[in-house]
């Protein structure tokens, strides 16, 4: 075999070899993918379980509360009833107990009236007296048995079957939540996030957008609405943030399961104007510039280039005017925006969360460094 063939073996040898290395750093890679889906799948599962049976014993210690409470509720009221009943009964009680003493008192007066000596009328005369003003012939009313309570409960069959059917209905184990994070993209000082649905029979009628600084801290709520995007302000640069997503079905009050989190960072500095010139004042983060009562006004520069090309710039100018210091000054004229080809920055107000509004003329001036507008 003559050198070049040699040589044209020993390159496709190379390429295959090249080749081979990339498949199996690709494969790899894939069986790491692999990897963290069935740790996410186990983990889920395992959370989801833990999550049933706590919320289970939890129902169960809280339906055992509350029918211990009405068991305790009824037997009050068979007490009370019992009390209130009884009460008659023992006056009605107490009222025979007295007359059999009475009666028994007269039993043994006019056994010793009759049994004494003869010719002693006068116990016999006394013993009258006292039988006739004791009215022997009046007897105390006591109530029958159907005019006295006779106490009762009244359970119900049909509870356990609607019980059992509302169980038979309670909670549900979805594969998936019926919303995803959908992309996070980077802006100045911030990051737009967008989400989606992934179930088309759940109708959202509120989203619920949440976020952390890094995996240690809590989340935060940052947006609730029924949009399915939102830029997220106050982002800094270079620093992982962590974001979720969950939605209110239409006509219910519980909110759904999370989304699985994305990460994501923004590498674009917020926008900053660049101080010291004359006729402005900034605010404390740089992003509002206000003129001042100088009388020379000239071009407000950026203090650095932080938008990409085919950005929108929307920035928003506010005009007020007053005669006097010691009064307050009216309303502000209606927003004036403009639209250049980078990012989003303000004049006089904050910046803005959404999309651009329509365009205006103004005669205000921008300019970063290196491209005049």
């Amino acid at each position: 075999m003559e050198g070049p063939e040699v040589g044209a073996l020993i390159q496709e040898a190379r390429e295959s070899i090249e080749a081979a290395r990339n498949y199996r750093n690709e494969l790899q890679q894939r069986m790491g993918a692999l990897a963290l889906a069935r740790t996410q799948i186990k983990e889920s599962a395992a959370q989801t379980c833990h999550a049933l049976r706590q919320h289970f014993i939890d129902l169960k210690a809280s339906i055992t509360k509350l029918l211990d409470e009405r068991q305790e509720t009824l037997i009050q009221e068979v007490s009370a009833i019992e009390q209130d009943n009884i009460k008659p009964l023992d006056d009605c009680q107490k009222l025979l107990e007295q007359g059999v003493n009475t009666a028994d008192d007269l039993l043994k007066e006019g056994e010793m009236a009759v049994s004494g000596i003869a010719g002693n009328n006068e116990n016999l005369y006394n013993f009258t007296n006292k039988a006739l003003h004791n009215q022997l012939d009046s007897l105390p009313e006591v109530p029958s048995l159907v005019e006295v309570p006779c106490l009762s409960a009244q359970l119900d069959d049909i509870f356990l079957p609607l019980v059992r059917d509302l169980i038979c209905k309670l909670g549900s184990v979805a594969s998936r939540p019926p919303v995803q994070m959908e992309e996070l993209i980077e802006r100045p000082g911030a990051i737009l996030v967008r989400w989606c649905k992934c179930d088309d029979d759940f109708v959202a009628q509120d989203y619920r957008l949440q976020y952390r600084k890094n995996t240690g801290s809590h989340y935060e709520d940052v947006y609730v609405g029924s949009e399915s995007e939102f830029l997220v302000l106050q982002i800094d640069p270079h620093v992982d943030y962590q974001f979720r997503v969950c939605a209110r079905g239409d006509g219910r009050q519980e909110w759904s399961p999370w989304s699985v989190p994305q990460t994501g960072c923004t590498t674009l500095v917020p926008h900053e104007w660049s101080p010291g010139y004359d006729g402005y004042s900034l605010s404390s983060r740089r992003n509002i510039a206000l003129r001042n009562d100088c009388v020379s006004h000239g071009a407000l520069y950026s203090k650095a280039a932080t938008y990409l090309p085919g950005q929108t710039l929307t920035f928003r100018c506010c005009l007020c005017e007053w005669k006097r210091n010691d009064q307050p000054a009216p309303p502000c004229f209606p927003w004036m925006p403009h639209h250049l080809r980078h990012g989003d920055h303000d004049l006089g107000t904050s910046q803005q969360q959404r999309g651009p509004p329509p365009k205006t003329e103004s005669n205000n001036q921008f300019q970063q460094p290196g491209s005049g507008v």
